[in-house]
């Protein structure tokens, strides 16, 4: 039992022990990545990341129209954009009804398939003791499409994350040093949630708390379980940071699920998306480079 939970123990470590990793990359230069300069490290245009993620967001929006009212209150130009699009929406789907906000609900998985195409979840990972992993539940992803978002909360390079690091495999490490913590239990759990509240304001939630749980609101926060690849299973999706515009909608921040520590830096919201490298179909396992060598 001791050996087992050594194991275990070592499994969760080793990517961050260095001698490990260097001995590795020498061996396995399939799971690398290999980036010429830092400013070519994205696979589209941070355009396109904004406009998918615009897109999606909205459509969730829409397919929650009903729960908005207070938000809606104080955006009445806003509430008459959306009442269009809902209305448009409606009659594309020969739903007729005098009530706008009444209408059918879709799960997350649903809308991001009426929306994109395709949908993603979490489950047991084809990867001998991999545990959880991604796949593609439904539909088809074209190469160069948005496929997941990696959770978490925002560190800058001076900010304490030590105890949240401990035996913690879900750190993400940005080329230029800022840390995403994805880990969805112990006290990086609590330090999220606590950072979410604390940038509520009235509403209007900054960010998306049910990463955290069973049942994400937003279907693509589910990067941070993407495996790495191996010789075998060969990296269909990579990593592409992405820094949230300040004109994004203040109605749709519910959906993003990162949060910064620190609520004084007036710098963009840092996120991190995972594109696909190539057409990716249904049933398929999505799986990533850990290691990118620029």
């Amino acid at each position: 039992a001791a050996l087992r939970a050594l194991r275990r123990r070592w499994g969760s470590y080793r990517y961050r022990f260095v001698p490990w990793v260097a001995l590795n990359l020498r061996r396995q230069r399939r799971t690398l990545r290999y980036v010429p300069e830092s400013s070519q490290d994205k696979i589209i245009s941070d355009e396109d990341v904004f406009e998918t993620l615009l897109k999606t967001f909205k459509a969730l929006f829409l397919n929650d129209f009903s729960r908005q009212a207070d938000i809606l209150a104080l955006l009445p130009e806003v509430k008459c954009q959306y009442l269009e699009l809902l209305t448009l929406e409606q009659k594309q789907s020969k739903v007729t009804s005098c009530n706008p906000w009444s209408q059918h609900v879709f799960s997350p998985e649903e809308v991001l398939f009426n929306t994109l195409g395709f949908s993603v979840s979490r489950h047991r990972s084809s990867l001998v003791s991999a545990g959880t992993g991604v796949f593609v539940t439904k539909g088809f992803v074209p190469k160069g499409t948005v496929v997941s978002m990696y959770p978490g909360t925002v560190y800058r390079k001076h900010e304490p994350i030590f105890f949240q690091s401990l035996g913690n495999p879900f750190i993400f490490r940005c080329i230029d040093g800022i840390l995403i913590d994805g880990n969805d239990k112990g006290i990086s759990r609590s330090v999220y949630r606590s950072c979410s509240r604390r940038d509520q304001l009235g509403p209007f939630q900054m960010s998306d708390e049910s990463w955290l749980t069973a049942s994400p609101q937003n279907p693509l926060a589910v990067g941070q379980y993407v495996n790495n690849c191996s010789h075998e299973k060969a990296a269909n999706v990579c990593y592409q940071e992405f820094d949230v515009p300040g004109h994004f909608p203040v109605e749709l921040k519910q959906y993003l699920p990162n949060i910064v520590y620190s609520h004084d830096i007036e710098s963009h919201l840092r996120c991190v998306v995972l594109v696909t490298l190539r057409d990716i179909k249904q049933g398929e396992e999505l799986f990533s480079n850990y290691y990118t060598v620029v």
